[in-house]
Order: structure tokens, then C-alpha cells, then sequence
């Protein structure tokens, strides 16, 4: 039976791969990208989860972990991100903008599952909130722009 701790690392373990897999997906749209304002916000979304992932492995060290194991769900994840390069092939900014979207969805619904989990000692679960938020925001952020994507090509 897995101790508290161990479940809260591998709570954590999986949080870092969800971040990998968005800041990965945000540098790919951000390089990518053939407006400099989608770039630009892309840049920052990447550097955003960058930051994410460091806290994350700190916690993890700071719990007796080791921040270097991968997640359960990160296969699962990747699947949010895995048609972003057809997306990009396309050079259109709403397809690009949904499939980031879709990859923010799978991040909003990890973060809010782990932040379900009742183990949590409560300064895990203030850096989960605190990162869920950030999470949520930039899901919330993408959506806008591929809106007024759509409305801007009627």
C-alpha cells in the first residue's frame, strides 16, 4: 500500500508531464506561429509551464521524491496536443488555436483531479490551486483568441 507521500509524489510526477507536454506544445505553436502576437502569447504560456514544472520537482524533492519518473497520464495528455503540428501544416491560426485549446482542456481536468485528492498536505494543494489557476486562465486565454479567430474570418 502506498504511503501519503507517495501518493502525493506520483499526484506530482503526473502534473510535471502534463506541464512538459503544454510547454512543449506552446514552444512547437510558438515557433511555429505566423503571427507575432500568437507567438508572443504562446512564448509566454511555454515559460509559464516551464516555471510550473520547476515548482512541481521542487515539491517532489522537498517530499522525498524523485521528479525525474514519469506520470501515468502523460500518454494520455499528449493525445490533447498530438494534432498540433497538422494543425500548424495548415498555417491556420484557428485550427492551431483549437488544438492548443484542446490541449489546455486535458491540463484543466489533470490539474482539477489532482487537486480533488484528499492526501494532499495542504502546501501541495495551495501550489496545485495556485498552478491550476494559471492553468485555467491561459485555457480560458487560448479559447478567446480562437474566437476572435473564428469571428474575424466570417
Amino acid at each position: 500500500m502506498k504511503s501519503t507521500n507517495e501518493k502525493t509524489i506520483a499526484v506530482l510526477n503526473d502534473l510535471i508531464e502534463t506541464c512538459k507536454d503544454g510547454q512543449n506544445g506552446f514552444r512547437t505553436a510558438a515557433e511555429d506561429a505566423k503571427d507575432a502576437e500568437l507567438s508572443r502569447v504562446f512564448s509566454n504560456y511555454a515559460a509559464q509551464r516551464a516555471q510550473f514544472i520547476r515548482e512541481l520537482q521542487e515539491q517532489v524533492r522537498a517530499l522525498g521524491g524523485d521528479p525525474d519518473k514519469s506520470g501515468s497520464v502523460s500518454g494520455t495528455l499528449h493525445r490533447g496536443w498530438i494534432n498540433l503540428k497538422a494543425a500548424m501544416s495548415k498555417n491556420e491560426p484557428h485550427a492551431v488555436l483549437a488544438e492548443c485549446e484542446r490541449g489546455e482542456d486535458a491540463a484543466v481536468a489533470n490539474y482539477r483531479d489532482a487537486s480533488n485528492n484528499l492526501y494532499l498536505d495542504a502546501e501541495t494543494r495551495a501550489l496545485i490551486e495556485r498552478q491550476a489557476a494559471g492553468v485555467q486562465e491561459a485555457h480560458d486565454r487560448v479559447k478567446q483568441l480562437r474566437d476572435s479567430v473564428t469571428y474575424a474570418h466570417r
